[in-house]
């Protein structure tokens, strides 16, 4: 085990979690899912895998809900019909296909999977299926999602406060702007080097690469779709929250700052993931206006709805040259895509993914088998028919729960349920646009948790949680506050 610097910090900040309120190590989760590349200690008895610092976390995060909860919240939040019952049918189904399908069909099909190599990065190869340390790490990483599922339910049902998540997810989207910006400023310096206490996982990493003369942001994370992918999350949750007028200065900053933020990232997932996300903000603002009149910021939508035809009309004319530039970085970015070496070794991961689909019959090669560039492959050719259609009953059921304000939930809560509904669509847009893995990261099963915990009703009287409630709002109090 070689334990890295961060790791080494995870541990210290862990420990001092325990001490400290509980709701400090629910706001740490959140922003430690930042470092997305940032191994806090890589398993050379698993080929040089790597165990991120989020990941690491996620266990004194789940020591110190127990620690004041207990474990009745934990086992609420996983039982039947609530979205945690089943998500733990599909953990229970993948930990069972990683153990035998691979040995079931070995030899029977040819997959994408990651060669690891301790010392060097991971590379992917077309090889005979056959059991291997993919089908170890994906498997824990399912069985943490799970975790992290049912430990933030039952820390947002005890204590029924959002006040700890839409501060968490501010830190966090601040941090991923700052390191955003400190990717460019490196870069273009020459100083890359100063980042690389960042980029210690056992991944391939592409931070140092350009598109039409532009920096392709990676921030954090191992390469520009990465920081996309979490960015456009970050951004739907606090577009989400501004809309509801939930600390409307900040959330307005934060979400203008990283729409920027993903435009510029010169990524096609950034530009397809809005492109499913900015239509649903505006369906959701217009509609809120007509049964709230003032409410859901209708002046700013119908603005913003005016101004994009009159900038797309402003610019050929007026800046030509500017206009030129955005046509071809838009067609080598999206129309030539697929031409390009790296379209084309997706196409073909995803080709492989299919015929693994058809050789094993529908049932899958099991979890970490195969690995495709979309999430709807990533089952088919993994879980088979069986779990993909779990999973799509486990987002049926996260996405129909109620989120209007009730007795024992607050207009702050119902919006932070709203946001959370954002973002984890936002992470489902660009997995089926162009995710590789069964893990979808902790950012996915921490919005799931708390949809789950904010929507559904309370298990104990309502008086005993808002006595829950105040206690911690006093501790917060106490501690400077989070606004």
């Amino acid at each position: 085990m070689n334990f890295q610097f961060l790791g080494f910090l995870t541990v210290i900040v862990g420990v001092a979690s325990l001490a400290a309120p509980v709701g400090w190590a629910f706001s740490i989760l959140i922003v430690s899912t930042v470092f997305g590349s940032a191994a806090a200690f890589n398993l050379p008895g698993l080929g040089g895998a790597s165990v991120l610092v989020p990941s690491l976390f996620l266990l004194f995060f789940a020591l110190r809900v127990f620690l004041a909860f207990g474990e009745q919240q934990i086992f609420a939040g996983l039982a039947f019909p609530r979205p945690g019952f089943v998500l733990l049918v599909l953990t229970i189904f993948g930990l069972v296909s990683a153990i035998f399908f691979p040995r079931l069909f070995e030899g029977v099909t040819q997959t994408m999977i990651v060669e690891r190599s301790i010392g060097t990065r991971s590379l992917i190869f077309l090889q005979p299926l056959h059991f291997s340390s993919n089908n170890i790490t994906q498997t824990v990483y399912a069985i943490g999602g799970l975790v992290c599922f049912a430990f933030t339910f039952a820390f947002l049902r005890r204590t029924a406060a959002p006040e700890a998540f839409i501060s968490a997810i501010l830190i966090v989207s601040i941090s991923n702007l700052t390191f955003a910006a400190l990717d460019i400023i490196t870069y273009f310096s020459h100083t890359e080097y100063l980042l690389d206490f960042l980029h210690t996982a056992n991944y391939a990493l592409l931070t140092d690469a350009e598109k039409g003369g532009l920096k392709r942001i990676s921030g954090t994370f191992p390469e520009a779709s990465a920081f996309a992918d979490f960015t456009l999350i970050l951004f739907g949750i606090t577009a989400s929250l501004w809309l509801d007028r939930i600390r409307s200065r900040l959330t307005g900053i934060v979400a203008s700052l990283s729409l920027l933020a993903l435009i510029f990232s010169t990524s096609a997932t950034a530009l397809l993931g809005l492109a499913a996300i900015l239509p649903l903000l505006v369906i959701r603002s217009l509609a809120k206006s007509r049964q709230e009149p003032g409410g859901g910021r209708p002046v700013f939508i119908v603005a913003l709805i005016v101004a994009i035809p009159m900038i797309v009309l402003f610019i050929p004319i007026f800046m030509p040259e500017i206009a030129t530039n955005l046509t071809e970085f838009f067609d080598e970015m999206v129309l030539s895509k697929a031409d390009s070496d790296s379209g084309r070794e997706r196409f073909m991961w995803n080709a492989m993914a299919y015929q693994t689909f058809l050789d094993t019959s529908g049932l899958g090669a099991g979890l970490g088998s195969a690995r495709a560039s979309s999430f709807a492959l990533v089952l088919l050719s993994n879980l088979g028919v069986e779990g993909a259609l779990i999973f799509a009953v486990f987002v049926a059921v996260t996405l129909v729960a109620n989120t209007k304000t009730r007795l024992w939930v607050s207009t702050e809560a119902s919006a932070v349920a709203r946001a959370s509904k954002v973002g984890f669509l936002a992470a489902l847009a660009t997995a089926f646009t162009s995710g590789t893995v069964y893990d979808l990261g902790l950012m996915f099963y921490i919005l799931a948790g708390t949809i789950a915990a904010l929507t559904s009703p309370l298990p104990v009287q309502a008086e005993a949680v808002s006595t829950e409630r105040r206690r911690y709002s006093q501790q917060l109090a106490m501690l400077g506050g989070w606004r």
